[in-house]
């Protein structure tokens, strides 16, 4: 018997073919099946044709499988027992039974702002496993950039490269300052009183750092003496202890007070930046990712 043009072989060829051995009737098949009897036998002939001989032998009062059909039912059991579980799997992943997601965030944000976001993420999507990478802003970037996570959540950059980005807040920089400082006396504090005391400021290569760099520029102070640290967490706990005055995002103010410094809102020029989240360039979101945003969004 000659093959058919192309040799495929479909799901609905293969129900059929089950359906039959399993009744022995292509009558009772096709009521299992809820198609006609023509239908079914030109399915089961384009099977034949397909695998290249008789899968049934008939007659007018039975239909009994061939030999090579006994050895291909249990074949076609499994084509199709493969078949449901990955198409289930599938939909499972659409509908968010099941799945996994990595973000990214700057520590300040991930610190301060995200875990009220993934406790409703929890609670809705239970069966999603969650990783969250608390990185600094320019590794933020560079993991979306990679395809390492697939949303990241930091401070707009000067250069999009790569990633698109779609803004959530935005964010005026405070100062904070030891307890016992005379500034702390103030409610308001101009970068003119800022940058006439020690500074603590995030690591030379930073964004924070550059827009720090940028507004001591355009202030009439002489540059400040600057004592550098890795992460904001390490500059409040330096301000805290007497070693210098600092700027940083406003959303990380309670952290701060948490660490023992004060925070005052900045009067005249500050830094003030736009956040939101990154995502890859011309590649698509899974649907956890999908729900995550709507989220973030929302919060």
């Amino acid at each position: 018997m000659n093959n058919s043009v192309d040799g495929t072989i479909t799901i609905k060829q293969l129900r059929g073919f089950v359906a039959i051995a399993e009744v022995g009737s292509f009558a009772e098949a096709c009521e299992r099946l809820h198609v006609s009897q023509p239908a079914l036998s030109v399915s089961i002939r384009k099977l034949e044709q397909a695998s290249g001989g008789l899968l049934f032998a008939r007659s007018t009062r039975s239909v009994e499988l061939t030999p090579e059909g006994q050895q291909f039912l249990p074949v076609a059991k499994r084509l199709l027992a493969d078949w449901g579980e990955g198409f289930e799997d599938l939909r499972q992943l659409f509908t968010l039974q099941r799945g996994k997601l990595t973000i990214a965030a700057m520590p300040s944000y991930a610190s301060n702002c995200l875990p009220k976001v993934l406790t409703d993420y929890g609670q809705q999507f239970s069966n999603i496993t969650l990783t969250v990478q608390d990185i600094i802003m320019e590794e933020v970037i560079s993991a979306v950039q990679s395809g390492r996570v697939e949303l990241g959540i930091t401070f707009k950059p000067n250069r999009l490269d790569g990633v698109d980005f779609s803004p959530l807040f935005t964010d005026r920089f405070i100062a904070i300052i030891p307890a016992d400082h005379p500034l702390a006396s103030k409610q308001n504090i101009s970068v003119n009183d800022l940058f006439k005391e020690p500074l603590v400021a995030l690591n030379r290569g930073s964004s924070a750092r550059l827009w720090v760099d940028q507004l001591i520029a355009k202030s009439e102070c002489k540059a400040p003496q600057i004592f550098e640290a890795f992460q904001l967490t390490t500059v409040g706990a330096m301000v805290a202890a007497g070693v210098g005055v600092a700027l940083v995002p406003a959303l990380c103010g309670k952290q701060m007070q948490s660490l023992g410094a004060v925070c005052r809102p900045i009067s005249g020029p500050s830094i003030e930046r736009q956040g939101g989240i990154f995502t890859r360039r011309r590649h698509a979101l899974s649907a956890p990712a999908q729900a995550m945003v709507r989220l973030l969004q929302q919060h």
